[in-house]
């Protein structure tokens, strides 16, 4: 018997709530179990309440007698749902309530029936939901987050709230080994699948709808993958020959990797990640793209553990970070995310920084990158390393994508277009 799609929105969003994972790990196996036509639905319920959660949780407090135990995360869940129903779907408002309310019984707390229906009732008839005082609410993020980014940009902040709390698009990469992209666009015409060049990368397509990959012509013989625009720059900045020799830290995915190995000959490539199970998807994906590199489960900083004294003519290192830039694709960032992990971050992308320097040819590049808005991520980490390596020379990126900060290029996620992203371009003296 299949799972009800509210239960399993509130399952997978519970999670998120008792930080025991992410979205992206706790809904693949709950769309197992929901009926095949209820799995877009699942992923919207569970997306949008998460992104509209600081708002909609806001309102919720005073309708509350008193907190629910955490063992009832669920129906704390259910009632975010219920609410975003209520605010911002198609759904009959009578539905959205009966919805959850009937959910509770799958979650055989028939006990919260009563609770749930009588607060979502009550939201439906709430005179005043004026945040004024408070727009970090009225942008739905947390409040620290919200005053981070207003501080280091004042001027785009607005601009990147609305962007976090929107639908992201769906954009490709074409293999220039296998098809060009124009020939490509042409091909998705013919199918009927509406589509259009993305703005800065030669090589994006990007979707006037999402669908199913499989639907795409030929996308399991290798011919396209699925990445952001603003990811697909990096295999450019790397400046890549045939046959040289490349490190790919923090590898997982895998689409930078692939990328990589598309753009030249005889490359020899070592992929890095910390995961075997992250390393799979990118053994998954270099497969089907008929490509081939080195795949190590290390910690890309723990040099001793795998380096084998030959060093890189390049590097990119995709730094782990705190995502603040694909919000909209990842809402659940917002409730993920704290203070405290963005200087745990830091000194973690520091310590690669410093390790992956090491493994470099005289005269070879780094490129750093991250999916992150926050400049102690990103210019200030270069900055950083600038003035301790006298080894060290940035290249300037002349790019009409982006701002120039005073180190590298800024990226804020666009309309219709790119992710967030940071990049930056080192090379070792020599």
């Amino acid at each position: 018997m299949a799972l009800d799609t509210r239960a399993a929105a509130a399952k997978a969003i519970a999670q998120v709530f008792k930080q025991q994972g992410s979205l992206a790990s706790a809904l693949p196996p709950l769309l197992k179990q929901v009926k095949p036509q209820d799995k877009g639905l699942l992923q919207e319920l569970c997306y949008g309440s998460l992104r509209y959660f600081h708002l909609i949780n806001q309102h919720l407090q005073g309708l509350l007698k008193q907190p629910l135990k955490p063992k009832d995360q669920d129906i704390q869940a259910l009632l975010i749902i219920g609410c975003y129903q209520l605010d911002y779907s198609r759904i009959p408002p009578h539905a959205a309530v009966a919805s959850c309310v009937e959910a509770c019984r799958a979650l055989k707390k028939n006990w919260a029936c009563k609770l749930v229906n009588g607060v979502l009732r009550s939201y439906q008839r709430l005179e005043s939901r004026d945040v004024s005082s408070q727009p970090w609410l009225k942008q739905s993020h947390p409040k620290w987050l919200y005053k981070q980014l207003h501080q280091a940009w004042p001027e785009q902040a607005d601009a990147i709230f609305e962007q976090n709390n929107q639908h992201p698009p769906f954009s490709l990469r074409v293999n220039r080994q296998r098809v060009s992209r124009d020939d490509y666009l042409k091909l998705l015409d013919q199918q009927g699948i509406e589509a259009s060049a993305c703005q800065f990368s030669p090589d994006g397509i990007t979707l006037a709808k999402p669908c199913p990959v499989e639907q795409l012509p030929n996308f399991m013989e290798g011919w396209l993958s699925v990445q952001d625009e603003a990811a697909q720059f990096s295999a450019g900045l790397l400046q890549i020959g045939d046959n040289q020799r490349i490190l790919d830290a923090c590898c997982a995915p895998g689409g930078k990797t692939g990328h990589i190995l598309e753009c030249a000959k005889g490359i020899a490539l070592t992929a890095i990640d910390t995961e075997a199970k992250r390393l799979k998807r990118v053994q998954e994906n270099l497969s089907r793209l008929n490509l081939n590199a080195t795949l190590v489960c290390e910690d890309a900083g723990n040099t001793d553990a795998w380096f084998d004294g030959q060093a890189f003519d390049r590097i990119l290192l995709d730094a782990p970070c705190s995502a603040t830039g694909v919000i909209r694709r990842h809402p659940d960032i917002k409730l993920l995310r704290k203070p405290n992990n963005i200087i745990e971050l830091c000194e973690i992308q520091q310590t690669l920084l410093e390790k992956l320097w090491t493994t470099l040819k005289p005269g070879g590049i780094v490129v750093y990158a991250t999916c992150s808005v926050l400049p102690q991520e990103n210019e200030e980490q270069i900055s950083s390393f600038l003035a301790k390596h006298s080894d060290a020379n940035e290249l300037e990126i002349d790019a009409s994508w982006g701002l120039k900060v005073k180190h590298g290029r800024q990226l804020f996620p666009q309309p219709g277009g790119h992710d967030g992203f940071y990049y930056a371009r080192l090379q070792k003296a020599g």
